[in-house]
């Protein structure tokens, strides 16, 4: 199947009409693993869907990252969307987490086609409740449960969305992506070893349970 074939069958449910200017405008692109696609206080030019890979979406402050959510096949990044047809800048960094193939979306183009085919809401209206609920979840977590517990969610999240069990990860990662420090997470990981809970490799985490 080719990637055109791939997308039109993906998408089918937002109407033929919309699919054929979709596969005329939209460009599908290969990124290898840890490009920046969007930079905090760009215009966003286009919006992306991700095809296969992932991507991961975070806020920044000083050197501390926050981890907002990943943009899993199927998905697309609703604070580009919401920045595009407000023609705001970024509030968002979004970095490929693998190599990644993405549609690419042109804004102006979006903008239109909300107008012309509102079934393209269905698209943009479920990755709000998607992402809501995501965000929601991470303000809980900040607010309510201690950073061991972060911690390993944060593990546990990650080995679920690559489907990678031992995970490739430093310390140093996992701090900033939880906006903490790397001696920090170096002592909680080790106290989450003692507990039987994961087990460091040389640079890799094992989750034992999820």
């Amino acid at each position: 199947m080719t990637i055109l074939h791939e997308i039109e069958n993906r998408l089918k449910y937002l109407g033929n009409d919309l699919v054929k200017e979709i596969l005329e405008f939209g460009i599908v692109k290969i990124f290898p693993a840890n490009t920046e696609l969007v930079r905090e206080g760009q215009y966003v030019k286009v919006i992306p869907i991700v095809l296969k890979g992932l991507i991961k979406v975070f806020t920044r402050f000083e050197d501390k990252e926050l981890l907002l959510y990943y943009i899993q096949p199927e998905q697309s990044c609703i604070m580009s969307f919401s920045s595009a047809i407000h023609h705001d800048k970024s509030k968002i960094f979004a970095i490929t987490e693998h190599e990644s193939t993405v549609l690419l979306l042109p804004s102006d183009k979006v903008n239109l086609w909300i107008k012309q085919y509102p079934g393209i809401n269905t698209l943009f209206y479920n990755q709000y409740d998607l992402r809501y609920a995501e965000m929601i979840e991470t303000i809980n977590h900040l607010i309510y449960h201690k950073l061991d517990k972060r911690v390993l969610d944060y593990v546990k999240n990650k080995v679920m969305v690559t489907g990678e069990n031992p995970i490739k990860i430093s310390h140093k990662e996992i701090a900033n992506n939880l906006g903490t420090s790397r001696e920090v997470v170096t002592r909680i990981v080790k106290k989450l070893e003692n507990e039987k809970l994961i087990k460091q490799h040389h640079s890799s985490i094992e989750i034992f349970s999820l």
